[in-house]
């Protein structure tokens, strides 16, 4: 058994045929992180008739003065069960990168090892924990249990069963939000590689990324027909339509309204009436926006998301949505217009990444809420290793502060705020 670079065949056969396969371990995310400054290898971990036990997708940065490090992004691809196959892959995996002078390999494999429930959040743990000792046991050394988005890939996920999709199943307020939304007159359509400079402003302040990031990302995907673009737009006809009859309907409301009010001025009615005047006002001015808006014939573009479609799966890799129209719920709208486009032809929406701390506390509290409001299912997966391959120079880095430097990702305290 022996570890040899793949072709690219090879490679892409091996990884779509088993169940850890997902396009961060493609050939194709290898060249897009090519064009990040990071080089990349297709290694496989062949028998003597050449058969593929074992494969991955790994990049290669430098660290330090003249050393390097690999990242398998949610890799290996391997059965993690068969212990000896983990034993022996680990330490031909080591014997062959000693020889490169890589010093670790980054790895964060897509093991779900525990399902939480929604209501309480409490944890069920499946046989996939186990791997952890087998890891452990093999050199590979558990990184912090991050809650939130401090390491290379969200360890907690929210996952969309779309062939169970109904918006009964979604919170109220999600339903509430999303019908709001059409009412204003939302639009969602598939844009071409020109739409992601309307799609950047959206997220350019949530992202860590330059925009030549996501048209790199666009134009190595798009090829083989693995993303899509969404942008969410207003049909001010249809918004100048519905605005008018939420008006007309509301303004009969407050007229009988006024009409209790003369008959009976109990504190009851009094905040009816308030509370009408209020939606009077809104509507009226959605009238006159709605109004403005239609005459000069203009298409507004509120919100947008760029889709990664893999096997039976879809993921949301970045999405958002001008703030200014905030109180139209371009998000709500758009998330679920996107999984109602793709549950015929797919099985899973992958929402991208959750936090693990469901505390009103959490800084990412108002992030957590959005997605937990189209009720999917919350996975904690595995966590993030370090597979240490030159133990004196790993712990050289370590003490000199190099690793926490160039991996600890700062707590950003937009979550608060929806997504």
């Amino acid at each position: 058994m022996q570890i040899k670079e793949l072709s690219i065949q090879e490679f892409e056969e091996f990884v779509h045929k088993n169940p850890l396969g997902n396009h961060y371990q493609t050939s194709s995310y290898g060249i897009l992180m090519g064009e990040e400054g990071y080089q990349y290898e297709l290694i496989g971990y062949v028998d003597e008739y050449q058969n593929i036990q074992a494969a991955s997708l790994i990049l290669f940065k430098k660290i330090g003065l003249k050393m390097k490090y690999g990242y398998a992004p949610k890799g290996f691809i391997l059965d993690y069960f068969d212990q000896n196959l983990v034993k022996e892959f680990t330490e031909k995996l080591k014997e062959y990168y000693l020889k490169k002078n890589v010093v670790f390999i980054k790895v964060n494999p897509e093991l779900a090892i525990a399902e939480i429930e929604s209501q309480n959040f409490t944890k069920t743990y499946n046989w996939n924990v186990e791997i952890k000792d087998y890891l452990n046991d093999n050199g590979y050394l558990k990184l912090k249990d991050n809650l939130y988005f401090e390491s290379l890939l969200p360890r907690f996920g929210g996952i969309i069963n779309l062939k169970k999709l109904t918006p009964n199943n979604f919170s109220k307020n999600t339903r509430n939000k999303i019908k709001r939304a059409i009412k204003k007159g939302l639009e969602i359509e598939i844009s071409e590689r020109s739409g992601l400079d309307i799609l950047y402003p959206f997220i350019e302040k949530k992202q860590q990324h330059n925009e030549f990031y996501y048209k790199n990302y666009y134009n190595i995907f798009h090829p083989k027909e693995m993303i899509d673009l969404f942008l969410v737009s207003i049909n001010t006809k249809e918004y100048l339509y519905n605005a008018r009859e939420l008006y007309e309907k509301e303004l009969e409301i407050n007229t009988q309204l006024n009409h209790s009010l003369i008959e009976n001025n109990n504190e009851k009615n009094i905040n009816l009436k308030m509370s009408s005047d209020r939606k009077l006002l809104s509507y009226k001015n959605d009238v006159l926006e709605a109004t403005e808006r239609n005459s000069k014939q203009e298409k507004i573009y509120i919100a947008g998301a760029l889709v990664i479609k893999y096997k039976n799966r879809v993921q949301i890799i970045a999405s958002g949505y001008d703030k200014k129209y905030k109180r139209f719920n371009p998000n709500y709208f758009l998330h679920y217009k996107i999984m109602d486009y793709y549950k015929n032809d797919y099985t899973y929406f992958d929402l991208n990444g959750l936090t693990g701390d469901f505390t009103k506390e959490n800084p990412y509290y108002g992030l957590n809420q959005f997605k937990l409001g189209f009720a999917p299912k919350i996975y904690e997966f595995i966590g993030e290793y370090d597979l240490i391959i030159d133990e004196k120079k790993y712990r050289s880095l370590l003490s000199k502060g190099t690793l926490a430097k160039t991996f600890n990702k700062p707590n950003n305290k937009e979550g608060k705020k929806q997504s």
